[in-house]
Formats: structure tokens, sequence, C-alpha cells
């Protein structure tokens, strides 16, 4: 080959030389990785070439074999990894050389902390992609052409990993992608033949397309042979799989340094054929709330890889679910639109779907410790469901927790069903409050009336919290309602005397309400008598059609615009301060602000006028001080 172009010098950007610094020294501790990476990657190349001849048979010969080869120097200390697959081209290079460049180098650096261990599982998690080879090599090269571009389009990029790389464009005959790295000394043991085969067999041994090395017999040096199996694991019988190759395999589709929580192998047959292999993890990606991370299932038809990312086969609340769907019935040109508009594949995304679920129910009923574990890292996300997946809503129903009244802790344990089992007969509804904390609910005054009752409130405080309830209406035909929304119907908890005795004081403030009504003026729908207050001198509530104020700041900190609602004022008839208050008081304006601001603090709601209220509260202070002397 000769060299059509001067080779042209470029640094890395800042984030990356940090990465690959942090690499070089050697913060992952499991170098062997760098192998597993560039076998996968040149894989994909196969698939994709595979993929993209089926609409541009130029690109591929008919019948030619696609292979992975890898070769070692043991004396030059070198390893080489060539495949036959669709290659780059220079622009693809530089664009796409690494994920970690491509895909979020900032985000990744943010996350870490610190600490050895820690980090190197991050990094295991994240997935290092082509920088794995920086693991081990002091210097890279990379030789590339893209399948149909010209034998002069091909190029060769270079690195030490210290901060630069040179690129430049060169004659190649054959397309796809020949990486050789030069090995640091200290790391010569991976230039060994029995060293790389064990690695491939540990990582690699799935891959369907066959890899390839020098033969072992001496009298076949020169040739090559396989030494994967080349057989896709989910193809094989679960009886013939054992659980360290469902673990292997689950980390090369999740990076994921830990086994999976659990396994789900499934073979449909019929009028439908299909099989899936599905892995829960036990820990959450650290970019499990970024909507640009890799989502979704690998999707293949009879073994021939057509996608990853295939979001439409699970939906976004199950997006840490990792595996693979391989179909027999569906066309080999599916594209992401066929996805969304195919009955078949509406079928195995519902039954999939029902699969995840009910492996769930399972944990939470067979495994609770286990189950629990999983709700700390996965039920923010498995909450967004109850809103997203209507044909489940039941099931997921079933897999929620919560926190509630009935215990001191923020960990969220108690279920609707256990809540449901503990309700007394003659309760009506499911109560619960939502706030911004677990804090602000567990102190709320709204559930006054419900501790004195010994009722139970469940506490929700995820901002996803604020739309589950707005979507789940009811459990076991029980409805579900809000404690600070809405005139508080306590004919359950109250006597035939406490609704006398209140409708008395009603009748007794009447005149101070509509006073205090009318000094707040807009700011307030209405000012009333409370039934939920046993302590707190007043709180606010929402209108029972309204949104709730906790919810209108979520929107307004997400940039929405929230319908504006105005709150209640409810003040409580029992309270001292409130006795001592009339429609005539000489300070009525200034008790009756600060009780709003009270009130709304007690709520989370900033102040609109902080100064104000601390003027008022200050002056008020000040009488009752000089009142006392």
């Amino acid at each position: 080959m000769s060299e059509t172009a001067t080779p042209k010098t470029h640094s890395f950007q800042t984030e990356v030389k940090q990465l690959l610094h942090l690499m070089i020294h050697s913060l992952y501790s499991n170098k062997e990785v760098f192998l597993r990476e560039l076998i996968s990657n040149g894989s994909d190349a196969c698939d994709r070439l595979r993929f993209a001849a089926l609409t541009d048979a130029k690109l591929m010969e008919e019948g030619e074999d696609l292979r992975l080869q890898v070769s070692v120097d043991k004396n030059e200390k070198t390893i080489t990894i060539k495949d036959n697959g669709i290659g780059m081209s220079h622009d693809e290079v530089v664009q796409n050389i690494g994920t970690i460049a491509r895909s979020g180098t900032r985000q990744f650096l943010d996350a870490l902390s610190g600490d050895a261990a820690d980090d190197a599982s991050l990094i295991g998690q994240f997935g290092v992609g082509f920088y794995s080879v920086f693991l081990v090599s002091q210097k890279v090269e990379l030789l590339t052409r893209r399948a149909g571009e010209a034998q002069d389009a091909g190029v060769r990029w270079t690195s030490d990993g210290e901060g630069e790389y040179t690129i430049e464009t060169v004659d190649i005959g054959d397309r796809g992608t020949t990486i050789t790295l030069h090995l640091r000394d200290d790391d010569k043991e991976f230039a060994e033949d029995f060293r790389l085969r064990g690695i491939i067999s540990k990582y690699s041994d799935h891959i369907s397309l066959p890899i390839e090395m020098h033969s072992q017999d001496e009298d076949k040096k020169d040739e090559w042979e396989a030494v994967n199996s080349g057989s896709a694991l989910w193809s094989r019988p679960k009886s013939e799989i054992s659980n360290e190759e469902y673990e292997r395999f689950y980390q090369t589709l999740s990076y994921d340094s830990e086994a999976p929580l659990t396994t789900l192998h499934n073979r449909v047959e019929g009028t439908l054929e299909y099989t899936s292999l599905f892995f829960i993890p036990k820990k959450a990606p650290f970019d499990l709330w970024d909507r640009e991370q890799r989502h979704g299932i690998n999707l293949y038809v009879r073994r021939i890889f057509i996608m990853d990312d295939a979001k439409y086969l699970m939906p976004s609340y199950l997006r840490f679910i990792r595996g693979v769907v391989d179909a027999a019935d569906l066309p080999l040109n599916v594209s992401r639109e066929f996805l969304q508009d195919n009955k078949d594949i509406d079928r195995i995304r519902s039954a999939s779907v029902k699969k995840v679920l009910s492996e769930l129910a399972r944990l939470a009923d067979k495994e609770p410790e286990s189950y629990a574990a999983f709700w700390q890292e996965f039920g923010k996300v498995l909450k967004e469901g109850i809103v997203e997946d209507q044909d489940n809503r039941i099931m997921l129903a079933d897999l929620l927790r919560f926190t509630s009244t009935r215990n001191e802790g923020a960990e969220q344990t108690e279920s609707l069903a256990g809540y449901f089992k503990r309700m007394p007969m003659k309760q009506k509804a499911i109560y619960y409050i939502t706030a911004d904390s677990h804090n602000a609910a567990s102190t709320s005054p709204h559930l006054e009336i419900f501790r004195k009752n010994e009722v139970e409130v469940l506490l929700l405080s995820d901002p996803v919290d604020e739309w589950l309830v707005s979507s789940l209406n009811e459990y076991k035909d029980k409805p579900l309602k809000s404690v600070a929304k809405g005139a508080l119907d306590l004919d359950d908890l109250a006597s035939d005397e406490d609704k006398k005795a209140n409708e008395a004081k009603e009748k007794d403030l009447a005149g101070l309400t509509e006073k205090m009504h009318s000094l707040l003026g807009e700011k307030v729908k209405n000012v009333r008598v409370s039934h939920r207050l046993t302590d707190s001198p007043a709180c606010l509530v929402a209108d029972e059609t309204d949104l709730g104020g906790n919810l209108e700041r979520i929107l307004q900190s997400m940039g929405q615009s929230a319908p504006e609602g105005k709150p209640i004022l409810e003040i409580n008839p029992d309270h001292p301060l409130i006795r001592q208050l009339g429609p005539e008081h000489a300070k009525l304006e200034d008790w009756t602000r600060v009780l709003f601001d009270q009130a709304a603090l007690s709520e989370g709601a900033p102040l609109p006028e902080p100064a104000a209220y601390v003027q008022r509260v200050n002056d008020l202070l000040t009488r009752a001080a000089l009142a006392g002397n």
C-alpha cells in the first residue's frame, strides 16, 4: 500500500485525555476486557455489513464468509485483530473511534468518585469501547477501509494514548478493519497464544461469527482455526447453559461488572416463533436518567443481527432490561419504522413485558429481600409504568413500594396490597400525601387528624409520584385520595358527636373566615374551618380539581407552565391562636398573612415576599413581648 496523503496530527479533547490517563494508570483492574471490546466491535462491523448487503449486494460477494482473525507476535509483543466487516470512512474514524468520545465523556468523568475500586466498576459499567486498547498498549495502529469505497480511500489512525493521534489516507486492498496493539512491557503476558484463547473462550464464545487464530498444530501453523463455539447463546437449550455463561454474556451486553439479578430465557413456538433472553441487573447504570443513553434490546432475525437499541421491543420504564430477541418470521430488512407498525412486534413486546413483570412479581413474593434491593435501584423508573402502560397497570400496582406513616424510615417498603390488608373495614379510601421530600411529607400538618385516628397515609416524595397518583385512581375498588386536596370527608373516622361539633365551629367562625378571605383577596380561593388539623393553626389545601402545590413547583422547575391554581386556607378552630382572633381584631391582617405564609412554608413553597414576612413576624413578636411586660 502507498500513502496518498500527508499524515495529520490531532489532539484529543480534554475529557478524552483525562479518560486515557485514568485507564493507562490501571484504574480498570481487569485489563483483559480490551480483547472483548475489540472482538465485539469487529463482530458488530460484520453484522452491519451483512445487513447493509441486503439492500446493496455489491458490498459483499455471494457466499462470502465473514470472520474475525486474532494473531499474536510474541517477539514483537504485538496483537492484531482483523475483521472483514463494513469498515470505516475517514470521517467515521474521526467521529466514532471511541464510544466515550462520542457519547458522554464529560458525564462519565463527572461520575468518578476518586475511589479506585468504585471507579473501576463504573468504567466497566459504562463501557470503555475502543479506548480499552490503552489498558495494555503503548501504541495502537488502526487500518480501515469502508465497504464500497475505493482502494485509495483507506485510513490509517495511530496513537500512543498520550494526548495526540495521527490520521492519514492510505491504499488498502481489503475492506474492513485491522487493529495492531503494541503491548507495554508490563503487559507482555497478553502476547501469548493460550492467554488470548482463554479470554476469547471466557468473553466471546457466543459470538456467532468465527473468531480465528493460527492453528496450534505444528504442521498447520499457517492455517487458521476457529477458537469459539460460534453458537449464539440464546439459541442453545437452557439446560446446556451454565450460570457462568449467562453472566459472561450479560457482561458483554451491559458492561456491568456484577452478575445480573435474574435471567429470563424463553423460547416461543407456534404461529409466531422467537427466542428471548433478558437480564434484570442488580445495580442501576449511572446514566439511567440520561435520555441519550443506550436503551432497549438487540434484535436478531434468524441469528442475523438487525439492530441494537431496539427501543420498541421494551417500554421506556423497563429501559434497564438488557438482552436479545431473535425472531424467526420477521423480514431481514426490518426497519425502525417497521417495529412501530408490525403486529408481530407488538405481540413480542407484550409477551416480553409480561414475562419481566411476572418475574418481578415472583421476586417480590418469594425473595422479598432481593426485590427490596431491586426497588431501591429501579423503583422510580418502574413507577413510570403506571403512567405509560395501561394494559399492565394492575400488575404494576402490586409491584409498587412506598413509605407510610406506619414506620419512621424513608425506605420504600410498603405495598398497596399490604396497605389494603391493614385498612379498617369502615375506611373508604387509600390516603396519600405528595411532597418534594420524605421529611416534608412526614411532617406535614395534613397528617395530624390521621395520626390522631391511627389511619395510615402513604408518603410520596418522588417527582414521578405526582403523575403516578393522577393515573392510578384506585386499587381494588378503593379510591386513592390525597389528604391535601379537596374537602376532607372523614365520615369514616368521625363520630356523630364530632360531626355536630365541627358544624358548630364552622358557624361560629364564619365571620372570621370571611374577613380573612377578603384580606387575602386573590391569593386564595377560599378560607374555611379545617377538619384535618389538630396541632397546627393553619394549612393550605388544593381544590379537588386543581393541581397540588408540589406538582405546580415540579412543572415550573422543568420550565413548563402550570395552570394557575389558588389554594384554600384552612384554619384550626381549636388552636389557641385562632381562638384569639376575630373579625375585628386590630392586627388581623398581619396575623392572616403570617398564617398564610407559614402554611405555604410547611408545604415547601417559596415565599414571594420573604422580607415582608420577616417584618410582620418581628412586629407581632415585639408586640407580644411588650404586652407580656
